[in-house]
């Protein structure tokens, strides 16, 4: 594996442009959905996290359960589990699906957001509260004997767990966020870390920031980068960015509206994360960047997330892609506006040039693109 290359399922039928409807959790549609990914040569999904979604732990339990590669990266808030109780339960998770699990930490960006789960800290501080999280993790996964720990957040004595991960030395850690704090703290303890799509060289210079902050931490290595982004295809150039704007004027009609989600409401004058305020910063500054990435879905939506886009034929964000993979991008996360029949779609176009396009660059440079560095860096 060089580039890894990371889907996203939910457990019913939603998107931007698609309102929920059926129950929030749709076992059926749950195992389609995986099974599309895995068939479309997807590494691995993320499944998301907010405070009124399905529990993800049980998603990516039942999602393994149908199917037989596909991995599994379980969005988690730090704070409403202690560090100990999560150890336990995503290595046993780790063990049941046989090393198909990694944790990607969200210190959590709307205040309103975390009161609606009883968590009340500020949000620097619940950035320093993951990286508390993430240690204790780390050491609980990997110790052979009982320890204590002693910090601001989390205080417990001779503990070892009995069940340790499948993965050795221990389960992967992803981690997001944009602001001086997420670099501090993610660049310090994450394996892989994960940016939103912005131009090329405003990644660059994120990136530069993220592997400045593990210098600073005293890593040998930086963490990985992921970065995220809402391909639009079509058989040709033209009608790539015809339904793109199609695609614009069903979320604008849609936000209008003020269609409900099942399992995620907008927090009330939530200030929004760096990582949103980076990429509507890329809007204000033009809709179309560098050779695809386009931002009015960024600007209509206030930049909720990922919900930046590359719009053109699957060749064209192919080679766009590669473009961030010269930059140093290791991981890449992909989804769509039409999430099933895009995740299928990406398999049958996108991803086969995709992966061509850094197996050609592998095979010009004699070396391979590093996505796949032992976790063992960030113990």
């Amino acid at each position: 594996m060089s580039v890894e290359l990371i889907g996203l399922i939910s457990t019913h039928e939603q998107s931007e442009i698609r309102p929920s409807h059926g129950p929030i959790i749709d076992p059926v549609y749950v195992s389609k959905f995986a099974r599309a990914h895995e068939n479309s040569d997807f590494d691995r999904v993320l499944i998301g996290y907010s405070s009124g979604s399905p529990d993800g732990t049980q998603v990516a339990a039942y999602a393994a359960s149908v199917t037989e590669r596909l991995k599994f990266l379980i969005a988690h808030r730090p704070g409403f589990v202690f560090p100990t109780v999560a150890a336990r339960t995503f290595a046993t998770l780790d063990q049941f699906t046989q090393g198909r699990i990694a944790l990607h930490t969200i210190s959590g960006a709307a205040d309103a957001e975390q009161h609606r789960d009883g968590d009340y800290l500020s949000k620097s501080e619940r950035y320093e509260r993951s990286g508390e999280f993430l240690r204790v993790l780390k050491q609980a996964w990997t110790s052979e004997v009982p320890f204590d720990f002693d910090g601001k957040f989390y205080k417990f004595e001779d503990f070892i767990s009995g069940v340790r991960p499948y993965q050795k030395p221990r389960i992967p850690l992803y981690f997001g966020g944009s602001s001086p704090e997420a670099y501090r703290i993610g660049a310090a303890e994450a394996d892989v870390y994960a940016l939103f799509a912005n131009p090329l060289a405003q990644t660059a210079e994120e990136i530069a920031l993220v592997h400045a902050a593990a210098a600073a931490a005293g890593r040998a290595e930086p963490p990985r980068i992921s970065v995220s982004f809402r391909p639009i295809l079509g058989a040709t150039e033209d009608l790539a960015w015809q339904r793109a704007h199609d695609i614009l004027e069903q979320t604008k009609a849609r936000i209008a509206s003020a269609t409900p989600s099942k399992e995620w409401r907008p927090a009330p004058n939530a200030l929004r994360s760096v990582g949103s305020q980076r990429q509507l910063e890329a809007a204000e500054r033009g809709e179309r960047h560098d050779r695809a990435l386009w931002t009015p879905l960024a600007a209509a939506t206030g930049a909720a997330g990922n919900s930046t886009a590359l719009v053109g034929t699957a060749e064209t964000v192919a080679e766009a892609l590669l473009d961030y993979v010269d930059l140093g991008v290791s991981t890449i996360l992909i989804r769509g506006y039409d999430p099933y029949e895009d995740a299928i779609d990406y398999g049958r176009e996108l991803i086969p040039r995709l992966r061509e396009g850094v197996a050609s660059r592998e095979r010009s440079t004699g070396r391979a693109i590093d996505s796949a560095r032992e976790v063992s860096l960030a113990v």
